[in-house]
């Protein structure tokens, strides 16, 4: 309970360092972004474990969000005194929040744009990919006639000695196999 409790904390704080130079920029420094995505891992990590961190683990995550927040105290309480005294005065007022927040709003709508051309063109690309190719007939044997019905050639034989010559006449030529029939079909209209 407490891990899960110090990793929301934790979560509101990573969140809160990755947009602070969006909302303030005059309390923001150059790595603050970075430390925001580690006390985000943080947070995932607590969150996630929550129930293997009993006994001792638990006591150290505990003594070390302590040292982690009294350390983000001072650094904020030091770069609070940095600040003139209109900085101050401004990061009091609403207009100066409201215009912060407009600016956030509208890098946020940028970057959704971006985010969304992105994934529509990779989702573009991924049709293209998944699309049949048209199929392409390849011809193994000769065209058929004017009728569309190949003519076939029948060929009667009596004995094997026949087949064999019939075969060997067709692999020295070069065509493929002559198929023999023992018997003619029977006609179309006796029944």
């Amino acid at each position: 309970m407490v891990a899960t409790l110090a990793g929301s904390g934790a979560l509101v704080l990573g969140l809160a360092l990755m947009l602070l130079p969006l909302l303030a920029t005059e309390l923001s420094r150059p790595g603050d972004s970075a430390w925001g995505a580690l006390v985000l891992v943080l947070a995932l990590v607590l969150v996630t474990s929550a129930d293997r961190l009993t006994g001792s683990p638990m006591l150290a995550v505990i003594s070390g969000g302590l040292l982690l927040g009294r350390l983000m105290v001072e650094v904020g309480q030091g770069r609070w005194r940095q600040l003139s005294p209109e900085e101050k005065g401004r990061l009091g007022s609403w207009e100066r929040w409201r215009t912060s927040a407009s600016q956030a709003g509208v890098a946020l709508g940028g970057l959704l744009e971006a985010s969304g051309q992105r994934a529509s063109g990779l989702l573009a690309g991924w049709r293209e990919r998944r699309q049949p190719k048209a199929a392409v007939k390849r011809w193994v044997r000769p065209d058929t006639d004017s009728a569309g019905v190949a003519d076939p050639v029948v060929v009667e034989v009596s004995d094997f000695g026949e087949i064999d010559a019939l075969l060997q006449a067709s692999a020295d030529l070069g065509s493929p196999p002559v198929t023999t029939e023992e018997e003619e079909p029977p006609a179309a209209g006796a029944g």
